[in-house]
């Protein structure tokens, strides 16, 4: 209710602004056309299964292959490398929700756009699927890609996110890097920070890094 999917769904022109303005890629996306827009951010919502609306795998890629205006298979090519083994007739309804929202992602990534926003993308996660998610988001934000995540997750946010913007009630009430911004607070340190305070070490691999 702090205003996270409101912020995400105004860079992508699904609401507009009250006030101010809103510009990405100096576009502003509620006066953007979609098929411009695409090119320029894409947005993963709470619920993959919105982005989702054929009846089978391969019609899901054709649409977003058209509607990216790419090159036949460019989408396919990114569900085989995020979904290996899932079949072209496969229905949208019999993934299981971390592959649903692989689906949704690669989708988005047709468009190859330079801003991916996800709302709550661990939601509906277990542990593997989360750590597959960490892998491939760190992959995008170093192959290039700007990423916003909306989320509750600390524990997300500790191993992706160098920075850090807290809202609540649509104020920002801190913003900062990472290390600073989710050690302010029990209420929003990660676990290995509660237990190693006051040390700035925010995950396992951080710390295994550290004593090696």
């Amino acid at each position: 209710g702090a205003g996270k999917s409101t912020l995400l769904n105004t860079l992508v022109g699904l609401v507009a602004p009250n006030s101010g303005t809103v510009r990405v890629g100096g576009a502003q996306p509620n006066r953007t056309a979609p098929r411009d827009l695409v090119r320029r951010v894409g947005l993963v919502p709470q619920e993959p299964r919105d982005l989702l609306c054929a009846d089978t795998v391969a019609a899901e890629c054709r649409a977003a292959d058209q509607d990216a205006a790419a090159a036949p298979g460019t989408c396919r090519a990114l569900v085989s490398d995020l979904l290996p083994g899932v079949t072209d007739d496969t229905h949208p309804r019999d993934l299981s929700e971390g592959q649903r929202l692989a689906l949704a992602l690669a989708v988005v990534l047709t468009a190859r756009p330079p801003l991916l926003l996800l709302d709550e993308p661990t939601r509906g996660l277990d542990y593997a699927a989360k750590a597959r998610l960490v892998r491939l988001l760190g992959e995008l934000a170093a192959g290039g890609h700007a990423i916003v995540l909306a989320t509750h997750d600390v524990e997300l946010a500790a191993e992706l996110a160098h920075r850090v913007v807290l809202l609540a009630e649509g104020e920002v009430i801190a913003d900062g890097p990472a290390t600073e911004v989710v050690t302010s607070s029990p209420s929003f340190a990660p676990q290995v920070s509660k237990i190693l305070a006051p040390q700035k070490w925010l995950t396992v691999a951080q710390v295994r890094q550290a004593l090696s």
